[in-house]
């Protein structure tokens, strides 16, 4: 019987680029692209906005390029067609970003899960997040990801908006509209919903920001 992502511990690795060190546990499909609703964004212009696709299969990953202008490299060659990934594959998204694809948990051991602050705890080298014993699956966008952080990071406070479109839109944050920033709170309200519907974690203070209300697990 064919081994699951999280049993094969498929990781996909940054190396160089705006994303170096950075790592993603790999499960369903992941969109690369610079668009800020993609799996992983890429920040740069000679990434299309959806640029390349992995995918899981009973059999393993495929990398597919999404018609990009600039191209998606494996292991030098583009890619023209969905191909099969092996462990040690380099990704080469146009001239941007290099990525490790790893498919053996013995190469690269996951961490466990981080200690309790409270109900919901993440873990930032991974982009992991739990709620109580339950992790958030699929995983968040990066854009979710890194509103989430932002808060995570400030428990308790309130973070003003244009803290938190820095903060996940980095140098393309000039211009992001307070409504994209309303879109991307909805969607990670609803995907925390899916894992506790009991409580609502990310509080709206009018006038002033957004606060993560994180109850003692």
């Amino acid at each position: 019987m064919p081994k699951s992502a999280e049993e094969r511990g498929a990781l996909l690795i940054a190396e160089g680029g705006t994303l170096d060190g950075e790592r993603w546990m790999l499960r369903g499909a992941l969109v690369v692209g610079r668009a800020p609703e993609c799996d992983i964004v890429i920040p740069d212009r000679q990434v299309s906005r959806r640029h390349a696709r992995l995918i899981e299969t009973a059999e393993g990953f495929l990398l597919e390029d999404l018609a990009s202008k600039n191209g998606t490299y494996l292991n030098g060659h583009r890619v023209t067609s969905p191909t099969a990934l092996h462990d040690g594959d380099e990704i080469q998204i146009a001239l941007a970003q290099k990525f490790l694809f790893v498919s053996s948990d013995a190469t690269l051991p996951l961490e466990e899960v981080p200690p309790a602050l409270g109900r919901l705890r993440l873990d930032k080298a991974s982009r992991r997040v739990w709620i109580g014993p339950r992790e958030v699956l699929p995983p968040l966008s990066v854009a979710q990801f890194r509103l989430l952080e932002a808060l995570y990071d400030r428990q308790g406070e309130v973070v003003p908006r244009e803290v938190l479109i820095d903060a996940v839109w980095g140098a393309e944050a000039l211009g992001v509209s307070a409504q994209a920033l309303d879109a991307l709170v909805r969607r990670l309200r609803d995907r925390l919903a899916e894992a506790d519907p009991t409580h609502a974690y990310i509080v709206s203070v009018r006038g002033h920001g957004l606060r993560l209300d994180n109850p003692l697990a």
